[in-house]
């Protein structure tokens, strides 16, 4: 059965009632809705817990998709408890990693903003996130890292817009991304913008982001590295750049 995934609605939303459909024998637990995020596009799936109605925890330790992507499972962690098809629960999110991985994700999106360059892949996580480029030019990671700070203390909005799977396939140029497509089959796909009026940017993209760009805090590239003739490697980190030694 389809999950409504409500973060597609609400990046913000913490926590809801859901009520269990399935439990599967690897202990995964599909619900009729959820504010969870599965693992996609590079992001990592959304940890916390389910609470019971008695009061006890079921914590999980990965959400992902089921057969399709309309299905989300909820993986808990070992030994944990199994819950009954047609329990109700409440859910959790790790809000405090959901959001640090919002706001990477998020800079991510400005970085393809900075260098142009069609993106060859990309990984999202708490402390560090990279992003390839399909690129051979060298860069300097500082005058890269003062074109990020530049748009994040623009503090433009950030926001969603859909268009169905037609009209993506009639934009193909809108996707950066060289190698992966984003998801269809849906009926819709969402639209990342940043700035009014997409002044700034806009793309495909399923992941969970913030509202505003002043949100992501400061961040730096801690490194490009070149991954072939024509790759380098972008790594951004929070926080700022250290002096060189």
């Amino acid at each position: 059965m389809p999950t409504h995934a409500l973060f597609r609605e609400d990046f913000y939303l913490q926590s809801t009632d859901a009520t269990v459909t399935s439990v599967h024998e690897d202990g995964g637990i599909e619900l009729d809705r959820t504010c969870f995020y599965a693992t996609s596009g590079g992001q990592p799936g959304d940890m916390g817990h389910l609470e019971r109605t008695d009061g006890s925890v079921i914590r999980l330790g990965q959400t992902r998709n089921g057969a399709t992507k309309d299905i989300i499972l909820h993986m808990p962690l070992g030994g944990e408890p199994q819950p009954v098809v047609g329990e109700t629960i409440r859910l959790q999110i790790d809000w405090e990693r959901r959001h640090r991985l919002m706001r990477m994700h998020t800079a991510c999106h400005l970085l393809s903003v900075v260098c142009t360059f069609p993106i060859t892949g990309a990984a999202v996580g708490e402390d560090e996130s990279r992003v390839d480029f399909d690129m051979s030019e060298t860069i300097d990671k500082h005058e890269v890292t003062a074109m990020l700070m530049a748009l994040v203390e623009a503090d433009h909005p950030v926001y969603l817009q859909w268009i169905t799977d037609e009209e993506l396939a009639a934009n193909p140029g809108i996707v950066k991304s060289k190698n992966v497509r984003p998801p269809v089959g849906l009926g819709r796909v969402s639209l990342v913008c940043i700035g009014e009026n997409s002044s700034v940017d806009s793309q495909p993209c399923g992941g969970t982001h913030v509202a505003r760009t002043g949100e992501i805090g400061v961040i730096h590239i801690a490194k490009i590295e070149k991954k072939g003739k024509e790759n380098r490697r972008f790594r951004i980190r929070f926080g700022d750049a250290p002096a060189d030694i």
